[in-house]
């Protein structure tokens, strides 16, 4: 959003960033996997966290130690240590509740459900997908070009007009097991759609990044090369030379000021701890899904959902992505240089995503599944350890440290689901009536569980997932342990765990819509109550999809960009 102003109008832009200032230099010298497993890049729980509870009955406790999620902090926030799996929406998400009541009927469908429309269709939004794209130069194939099915790419995705941008990564040695075993079981595997560069490229804005070296420190790292697209390598080359551009850093926002359904600006505490006020003419919110809801809630802009009785919008649609994995272990008698990787390189299979060809034993609705083997670099602190079932009575003492060396690098990745998650009334973000940050402010507080319905939808991930894993057992003739940890433990959880990791893909809370009636802000992601606040991020998605979020979190603020630009500055006032 700050790029496109300050390149496309003569605005003056302040972006106020809560956390330090960090850059390529830093990355390459804190390449520190103790350091990474302690969340180095991550906000201090002890300063601001969340709180958690399953449902109204039950009391919220805050979260100590980021576990379910991991919230980023710094230059660029959480998109400094992602992966930069970069895959786009099917259509029917875009229109989800329209699209389920018409296939399946009422009947079918949960009263609990809050499912929604976005208000804009796949169609309205390819273009922002493909801009999103150039920015950050995506490395893949093309699956669907102009409604013709291209091999070797995906050929579930909904049409494109533009193959990407850069090739796709090299797949590592596993990787090739995995195309492989997928291919046997009639599935259609493709290479992941990567943030991390294939090769050198130069993007539209003239910013130029060269190509992965699958060095391994990707997930929980910020690139030191400058290969995964990042804020700093993508976005502050075009506007640290702006003379309209201003990014202040540790700026810790606490509220924002408005009078008479117009914002005025921010109150802000500095690097001194000393509150500012920051005048503005247009307000644009745009931080981690439950922090840009808790600063709605604090501002007091918008009607509070109430789960009981279904009134107010704010807070509404809390979605988490459903995740579960294969139940086993492979090991292998080769070494697997497993250290080496990136954050996306790997394969993809999406024939179970979205509407399902056929009925299924766990009795859902929708696949909902995208299942996925990546090689993204395994550190020798959080590799190491890992011993088959059985080959040692306990996890400490010589024999374990023996075959732990023994196998180290030989235990080969896993096979992970990642799959919808529909929004329920009964989950939702409020503010906490006890606990607070260390200002002094209400922290976010959290209700989340899952249902009986995610529970098969894991149930469903993890038996693909495993008959996956046994295939490329017998293909690449490593020995399979059963009933071992796989992706994401290999199995289900019976309640959400707010400490066992999921991804930090959380979504909801100021959901987009075509009515105030129903949603937090417009299809252009202006407050309904407040025309010059623009609320941008994955707050506004009204549930949670199977693909990662980042790419169509960077679409939709270019679509926001849009209506800030071309149509709210030009004459300003509600867009919709």
């Amino acid at each position: 959003m700050a790029k496109e102003v300050a390149t496309r109008t003569a605005l003056h832009v302040i972006v106020l960033e809560r956390g330090p200032a960090r850059n390529i230099s830093q990355y390459a010298s804190g390449m520190d996997e103790i350091n990474s497993r302690r969340v180095g890049l991550v906000q201090n729980p002890a300063d601001q966290t969340i709180t958690h509870r399953h449902s109204l009955k039950d009391p919220a406790a805050p979260i100590r130690q980021y576990g379910a999620f991991r919230p980023g902090t710094g230059t660029g926030g959480t998109s400094e240590h992602w992966g930069g799996i970069s895959d786009r929406y099917l259509p029917d998400f875009f229109v989800l509740a329209t699209h389920l009541r018409e296939k399946f009927g009422a009947s079918r469908m949960s009263q609990d459900w809050t499912i929604q429309d976005w208000g804009i269709t796949y169609d309205e939004f390819e273009n922002y997908y493909w801009r999103a794209e150039q920015l950050m130069g995506i490395s893949g194939k093309a699956g669907n070009l102009r409604g013709k099915l291209m091999e070797g790419g995906n050929i579930f995705e909904a049409p494109r007009q533009h193959e990407y941008p850069t090739p796709p990564l090299t797949p590592t040695y596993t990787m090739g097991f995995f195309h492989k075993a997928a291919t046997q079981l009639g599935y259609h595997p493709f290479p992941l759609p990567a943030a991390n560069l294939s090769q050198a490229y130069t993007n539209p804005d003239n910013v130029s990044r060269p190509g992965c070296v699958f060095c391994g420190y990707c997930p929980g790292y910020g690139c030191m090369i400058g290969a995964k697209a990042q804020p700093t390598n993508t976005i502050m080359p075009v506007l640290s030379s702006r003379n309209n551009f201003l990014l202040r850093n540790n700026c810790w926002v606490r509220k924002i000021v408005h009078r008479n359904g117009h914002a005025e600006g921010v109150v802000y505490m500095d690097e001194n701890g000393e509150e500012t006020m920051q005048p503005a003419e247009v307000v644009v919110l745009s931080a981690w899904t439950p922090n840009s809801v808790r600063l709605l809630h604090l501002s007091d802009i918008g009607e509070r959902y109430d789960p009981v009785t279904g009134k107010g919008t704010l807070g509404k649609n809390l979605t988490h992505q459903v995740t579960s994995g294969a139940a086993g272990m492979l090991v292998f008698n080769e070494r697997l240089n497993l250290f080496m990787g990136s954050g996306a390189v790997g394969y993809g299979i999406s024939d179970l995503d979205g509407d399902l060809k056929e009925e299924v034993a766990e009795n859902i609705l929708r696949g909902g599944a995208f299942l996925r083997g990546a090689a993204t670099g395994e550190g020798p602190t959080g590799s190491f350890g890992r011993v088959p079932r059985g080959e040692v009575p306990r996890n400490w003492g010589s024999a374990w440290k023996k075959a732990a060396i023994q196998h180290w690098d030989r235990i080969g990745p896993g096979v992970e689901m990642r799959g919808e998650h529909f929004a329920y009334r009964q989950n939702f973000m409020d503010l906490d009536p006890t606990y607070t940050d260390k200002w002094g402010d209400p922290l976010l507080r959290m209700t989340l569980d899952w249902t009986d319905y995610e529970m098969r939808q894991m149930a469903f991930g993890a038996r693909i997932a495993t008959q996956l894993l046994e295939v490329i057992a017998q293909v690449s003739g490593a020995r399979l342990v059963k009933g071992q940890f796989g992706a994401r433990g290999g199995g289900a959880f019976h309640h959400y765990n707010a400490a066992s990791y999921s991804t930090t893909h959380i979504q909801g809370g100021a959901i987009m819509g075509k009515s105030p009636d129903h949603s937090v802000v417009n299809t252009w992601l202006q407050h309904w109550n407040m025309a010059n606040l623009f609320v941008v991020g994955s707050s506004s998605f009204p549930q949670n999809s199977s693909a990662n979020p980042t790419l169509t979190i960077v679409a939709v603020s270019h679509r926001a960009a849009d209506g800030l630009i071309d149509h709210y500055l030009k004459k300003p006032g509600p867009l919709a």
